[in-house]
C-alpha cells in the first residue's frame, strides 16, 4: 500500500506513538508485507526468528519490537507491539468508510457495463468496459476490474484476509488495506470469494476462468489464462503462473508457487511448490503418473501377500 504522499519517519512515529532509530526526515512511501516490500516501505516483525529476514528485506523501514543494530540506509520504528501498530497505520491510511448507497458515487463504471439488481459497488471501485455483473455480487472498496469481465451471482470480491495473531484474550485480526485486481477477459463463477491483500493486491490475470464456489486467499497472484474448477481453495500469498489448470476440490497451502502450465488433478492437496509443465495428483502431491503407479501397486498387496504365503508352504 502506497501512501498518498511521502511521509517522514518522525511523522509515522508520531502516528503510532513510538521511538525511532534513524534520520527523523527519512522518507516513507508506504507499508507492505514481507513478500511484496519495496524500498520506501514499512515492514513489521515481532518475532526474533524473523528479525534478519525483515532487516535484510527490500523494506527500508522496519517496525520491530526490539532495538537492534540498524542496517545502513534503513530506519527502525521501535514498538512494544508491531502487530498492533501496523494495524494503527492501516486504520490511519485506509480507514473503513461506511456506505449509504448500493453503488458508491466514487465508483467508476465503464461504457457498456451491465450491473444487475441487488449488487453492491463500494468506494473507489473501478470497473472497465463491457462487463456483466450478475445479481447480488458484492464488490468491496478499491477493487479494480478490467474490460469484458463476467462475474456471476453471489460472488464477493474484497473481503478481509484470514490473518490473525493469537492473544491471551483471543484472536487479533490483522486489518486488510489492500485490493483485489481483476484483469481483462476474466470470468468468475457464482458464489466465489476473493479476499483483498493485507497491504498489496490479490490479482486474477487476464483471460483466467474461475468456476463456481472457488475461494482465493489474500495477496495471491493468479496468472493469465488459468482454469480453476469448482470448490478449489487457494490459500494466501500463493503464486499461480500462467495457463495453470486446477481441477475440482484442489486445496493449497500458503506461500507456494505453481509453475506455468501445471495441471493439478481433482482433490489434490498442493503442499509445496511445483514445477510447471507437469500433471500432479494426490496428497501429499506427486506427479500423477508416479502416484497412479503407487496406487496400482497398493491394490496388488493382497495378491503379493498370498503368493508369499504359497512360497512359505
Amino acid at each position: 500500500m502506497k501512501f498518498p504522499k511521502v511521509y517522514l519517519l518522525k511523522d509515522i512515529a508520531q502516528i503510532i506513538n513510538c521511538n525511532f532509530v534513524g534520520d527523523a526526515d527519512f522518507p516513507v512511501y508506504g507499508m507492505n508485507e514481507i513478500h511484496v516490500v519495496e524500498p520506501g516501505d514499512i515492514v513489521f516483525v515481532d518475532h526474533p526468528k524473523y528479525y534478519d529476514k525483515a532487516l535484510q528485506s527490500a523494506a527500508t523501514i522496519v517496525l520491530i519490537n526490539k532495538e537492534v543494530e540498524c542496517p545502513e540506509g534503513k530506519a527502525l520504528l521501535i514498538s512494544d507491539d508491531p502487530f498492533r501498530d501496523f494495524n494503527k497505520l492501516t486504520k490511519h491510511f485506509r480507514p473503513f468508510q461506511a456506505s449509504n448507497a448500493a453503488i458508491s458515487d466514487s465508483a467508476k463504471i465503464g461504457e457498456g457495463t451491465v450491473i444487475q439488481p441487488n449488487c453492491y459497488i463500494g468506494h473507489n471501485v473501478q470497473i472497465g468496459k463491457n462487463c456483466l455483473i450478475h445479481a447480488n455480487v458484492t464488490i468491496y472498496d478499491n477493487t479494480v476490474i478490467g474490460d469484458n469481465v463476467m462475474i456471476h451471482a453471489g460472488t464477493i470480491l474484497g473481503a478481509d484476509a484470514f490473518y490473525y495473531k493469537k492473544r491471551p484474550e483471543g484472536f487479533d485480526q490483522l486489518l486488510s488495506g489492500g485490493r483485489v485486481v481483476i484483469e481483462d477477459n476474466v470470468g468468475i463463477g457464482a458464489l466465489c470469494t476473493i479476499d483483498k491483500g493485507v497491504t498489496g493486491d490479490t490479482t486474477i490475470g487476464a483471460g483466467t476462468k474461475i468456476d463456481n464456489q472457488v475461494h482465493v486467499g489474500h495477496d495471491t497472484v493468479i496468472g493469465k489464462k488459468c482454469l480453476i474448477a469448482s470448490q478449489t481453495g487457494i490459500a494466501g500469498c500463493v503464486v499461480i503462473e500462467d495457463e495453470v489448470t486446477l481441477w475440482g476440490q484442489v486445496g493449497t497451502t500458503s506461500g507456494i508457487t505453481i509453475g506455468t502450465k501445471a495441471v493439478v488433478m481433482g482433490q489434490t492437496g498442493v503442499t509445496k511448490s511445483i514445477e510447471g509443465g507437469k500433471t500432479y495428483f494426490g496428497t501429499p502431491i506427486e506427479e500423477s503418473r508416479e502416484k497412479l503407479k503407487q496406487l496400482a501397486n497398493v491394490k496388488r498387496i493382497p495378491e503379493i501377500i498370498e503368493k508369499l504365503k504359497q512360497n512359505d508352504k
